[in-house]
């Protein structure tokens, strides 16, 4: 078992050192907000809050920090806590550009420590069939990737959340939600060469927008086409299109309480399938899997080149939004 802290404590931190209650993997021994609120609601999770990095940077006892902090702050902090011999479980995105991606991953590396990555999708049992499946070569050659992620939770956020943001969330839609499709996209067709996205804001006063729509060509010559919108109450869908068939995976509720899976699948020459996957706690599983990955247990499951290769489509996507154009991911 590794001792971790949780920095950041609001929404999604505050989710995270509940989930990992009773873990035998995990012990959340320190949480850190500059929030006395946020610090208060983690008490009953965690024995010992503090309200600076620095305190948990200097403290031996802690072998990881795990990141729930606004992505402007990642690569600063993961450098940091790489220099203090800190393992780092990072929420997603891993930073708003590729050269800070770089910068954060060779820090790592350097000091011989894990980096984990928030993108709990990969850890959804139908997800991880579905990505056997076209290993498998079940689906033939995939072709086509489709994904929907949209919610209404932010519409009662105040308007001075970072996460409304146009200055430090400058596409909305695709940090709190896209950017998990932009992952899995590439999980499973490999790098991203250009893109073209439109943000727009029609039914809100966000200022960084509440509807994305993005078209990702890959190397090999696939394309992912991939929406998020962020006041439609919540919908999930991902279809793998193939030479050879096709597989559709619903969610019946945001990851944030899952209540399972709905899949079909529909191969050539076969009748269509429906299987039901039943709730699973992903985001435990990611960090779980992320510990067993330091003790040596395990390999993690998300190369560091991939880790990458998301930023650097994240910061493409963010250029597109604005400018309207066709951009090289680079």
């Amino acid at each position: 078992m590794i001792n971790a802290a949780v920095v950041g404590l609001g929404w999604w931190g505050g989710k995270v050192v509940r989930d990992l209650s009773g873990s035998h993997d995990v012990r959340v021994v320190t949480g850190v907000d500059i929030s006395a609120d946020a610090r208060a609601a983690a008490r009953p999770y965690v024995a010992d809050v503090h309200d600076s990095f620095d305190d948990v940077l200097r403290d031996d006892s802690v072998d990881a920090v795990i990141l729930c902090t606004p992505h402007k702050f990642h690569t600063e902090q993961i450098i940091a806590a790489a220099a203090h011999g800190k393992h780092v479980f990072c929420e997603k995105p891993l930073s708003g550009s590729g050269e800070d991606a770089r910068q954060a991953v060779a820090a790592i590396k350097a000091a011989g420590l894990q980096l984990g990555i928030g993108h709990e999708r990969r850890f959804e049992p139908a997800v991880t069939d579905l990505r056997q499946a076209i290993a498998d070569g079940e689906l033939g050659v995939p072709l086509i990737f489709e994904g929907n992620f949209s919610q209404d939770k932010f519409l009662d956020l105040p308007a001075e959340n970072w996460r409304l943001s146009a200055i430090e969330a400058p596409v909305g839609p695709l940090s709190a939600t896209g950017i998990h499709l932009v992952d899995l996209a590439i999980s499973i067709l490999g790098r991203p060469t250009q893109v073209w996205a439109r943000l727009s804001t029609q039914a809100t006063a966000f200022a960084n927008g509440d509807t994305l729509a993005i078209t990702l060509a890959f190397e090999k010559g696939q394309t992912a086409l991939i929406t998020a919108v962020l006041t439609t109450p919540f919908v999930g869908r991902v279809t793998v299109l193939g030479s050879e068939g096709w597989v559709e995976i619903r969610d019946r509720t945001h990851p944030e309480a899952p209540q399972g899976w709905d899949v079909t699948r529909q191969l050539r020459g076969r009748p269509a399938t429906s299987q039901f996957y039943p709730p699973h706690s992903s985001v435990r599983e990611n960090i779980e899997t992320f510990a067993m990955a330091v003790a040596g247990k395990v390999p993690y499951p998300v190369p560091l080149d991939e880790m990458v290769a998301n930023a650097c489509t994240f910061e493409a996507i963010t250029r597109s939004a604005h400018t309207g154009a066709v951009e090289t991911v680079r």
